[in-house]
């Protein structure tokens, strides 16, 4: 079961997204939607706003229904809260940021999802290695082959 603080957390979060996506819709409306066929600049934008808005529903309804185990709360016995999560993020995007632009996609890539990986504390160096992989070639088939984004697979210095 999960603890108080987690069902408040899932409705701070859910609401969170809720208001990041509409936020997203209202900033997106000022551009040309356009239709399915011929999107404009602002079709995308709406769309991601409106999956947040209803994604972030879903998480604040999914902790309406739950009850709280009884006893104490799940965390840290000295109170504070776990950052490793959160440093692991922002290294990531911070080596993804540096790589990609001396090194190329599959090691920005990796790097990312390596870094990220290691924030949660039940996965392993092999798991963190093994999800770094597959999203590699995952990058190389969307990104580069599928989309053709212009970031070189390797590039070595600047």
């Amino acid at each position: 079961m999960k603890s108080p603080s987690h069902f408040k957390k899932d409705y701070y979060g859910g609401a969170l997204m809720v208001l990041i996506g509409l936020a997203a819709i209202y900033a997106s409306v000022q551009y040309r939607l356009g239709t399915l066929a011929h999107m404009g600049p602002g079709f995308f934008p709406c769309a991601v706003g409106a999956l947040l808005v209803v994604t972030g529903v879903l998480i604040a309804a999914s902790a309406r229904g739950q009850t709280a185990p009884p006893g104490p709360a799940i965390g840290h016995a000295h109170g504070m809260p776990d950052l490793r999560g959160a440093l692991c993020i922002i290294l990531g995007v911070l080596a993804f940021l540096l790589l990609g632009e001396y090194l190329g996609l599959l090691p920005a890539t990796f790097a990312i999802v390596f870094i990220s990986a290691l924030g949660d504390r039940s996965n392993t160096w092999l798991q963190a290695l093994l999800l770094s992989l597959a999203m590699m070639a995952v990058a190389t088939v969307v990104f580069w082959w599928a989309l053709q984004l212009q970031l070189p697979l390797w590039k070595w210095g600047a």
